[in-house]
This record gives C-alpha cells, sequence and structure tokens, in this order.
C-alpha cells in the first residue's frame, strides 16, 4: 500500500469517530449512560491515535482532498460537546432550569470556542479549556455529586475556555509527556471501568478517576507556574 492510501486510510478510520457517536447517541436517547459512555470512550480511543497517524503518514500532503483538522473537529464537537451536554440534560442530574442552563452554556460556549483561531499555543497545548466535556461528564456520571456542584463545574469550565490557561494535550505536549500521556491512558482505562459497571464502580476507581482528573487539568497550568529549564 502506497503513502497516498494509506494517507486516506487514516481520514478513513477518523471518520468512523462520527459512527460511534451516532452509536452513543441512540444509547443516550434510551437512557443507557454505560453504554454511551463506553462508545464515546471508543471514540476518544480514536481520537487519540488519528493525530500520530496522520503525522506519520502526511495526510496534509499525502491527502489533500480531504481535510482532516476540519473533519475531526467536526467529530470532536459531537463527542466532546454535544452528546454529554445531552446526557447531563436528560440523565436528570440536572433537575429543571439547571439541565436547560448547562445546555445552552455548554454548547454555545463550546462552538464558538472550537472556531477560536488562539486554540493551539506553541507547544502545542490548548489555550483555554478544551471542551473536553465528555472528560467532565464521565467523572460526574461517576461521582453523582448535587446539581449546584454540577453547575458550578460547568460554569467554571466553559469560562475557563476564554482563558490563557494552558491546558495540555497527553500526546502532542512534550514537556511531562512521560508521565501525562500514562496518566491519559490510566484514565482511559478507568472511564471505561466506570461506564463498564454502570456508574457503580469501586471507590478505589473513583479516587483515581478523581485524581487523574485533576492531574489532566492541572498539569497545563501548572507548567505555566514552573517555567521549563533551559
Amino acid at each position: 500500500m502506497d503513502d497516498r492510501m494509506k494517507a486516506y486510510g487514516v481520514h478513513l478510520f477518523t471518520a468512523t469517530g462520527a459512527v460511534f457517536a451516532m452509536l452513543a447517541l441512540l444509547e443516550a436517547v434510551q437512557g443507557d449512560w454505560a453504554m454511551m459512555f463506553l462508545w464515546l470512550v471508543v471514540a476518544f480511543i480514536v481520537d487519540g491515535i488519528d493525530g500520530p497517524l496522520a503525522r506519520r503518514y502526511h495526510v496534509k500532503h499525502n491527502a489533500p482532498t480531504i481535510n482532516g483538522e476540519l473533519l475531526d473537529l467536526i467529530i470532536d464537537y459531537l463527542t466532546y460537546v454535544f452528546i454529554p451536554a445531552f446526557a447531563l440534560f436528560q440523565s436528570g442530574l440536572l433537575p429543571g432550569w439547571t439541565g436547560w442552563i448547562a445546555i445552552i452554556v455548554i454548547t454555545f460556549t463550546s462552538v464558538l470556542y472550537f472556531a477560536d483561531t488562539r486554540m493551539k499555543t506553541t507547544d502545542n497545548s490548548f489555550q483555554g479549556f478544551p471542551a473536553c466535556w465528555n472528560m467532565a461528564a464521565v467523572v460526574i456520571f461517576a461521582t453523582q455529586p448535587g446539581f449546584w456542584i454540577i453547575l458550578g463545574i460547568v460554569a467554571f469550565l466553559a469560562a475557563a475556555m476564554f482563558t490563557p490557561l494552558k491546558f495540555i494535550h497527553p500526546v502532542r505536549t512534550m514537556r511531562w509527556r512521560n508521565l501525562s500521556l500514562p496518566i491519559a491512558f490510566v484514565w482511559t482505562g478507568l472511564a471505561a471501568w466506570a461506564a463498564w459497571e454502570s456508574f457503580s464502580q469501586p471507590a478505589a476507581v473513583t479516587w483515581a478517576l478523581i485524581v487523574t482528573s485533576l492531574y489532566l487539568v492541572s498539569v497545563g497550568i501548572l507548567q505555566q507556574i514552573l517555567p521549563e529549564r533551559r
């Protein structure tokens, strides 16, 4: 198989994320939150793999008729934003007006963030919270906090999207990647475990999910506080 075929194969692999998004949405409509999140975890894994493959096979050069970045953004909005927002609204975790506030804030601010040309930093991190509502939602489902706490989390993360705070990309941010990437793998496994157990996971899994989430959210800010040694 030549490089051109491999590059287009990467695009096809990325596009499977849209299928997994639809499967997740179908489960969400049925109220099967565990299966919904399992499909979102699969989409999350695809999203983590397709970037390195795209760079390896130089898709911009070898498969230029498909815009891989646009394809990725479309799928990410579905899997990272739209479906998790629907789940928070439909699950009953945010009753009444609180659910409406959450879905409006999440979808409105996230679509603006996705279109922001300042999204990426020079070290391949993100400027502002990168609208990873799928990650926030799975932790919320696993921990089941009160609706005021959930609203506080939504408000904080939505505001954080439009700040100069840095949030790492576990694969592409080189600084501390030897630690960040394994933690991201662990987080993914914990999220899948919690969903597989229909969010009745052991307490150790819950706490490990919280700790790894806090690391992934805060490590970029910590890197800003601690300048890299030259």
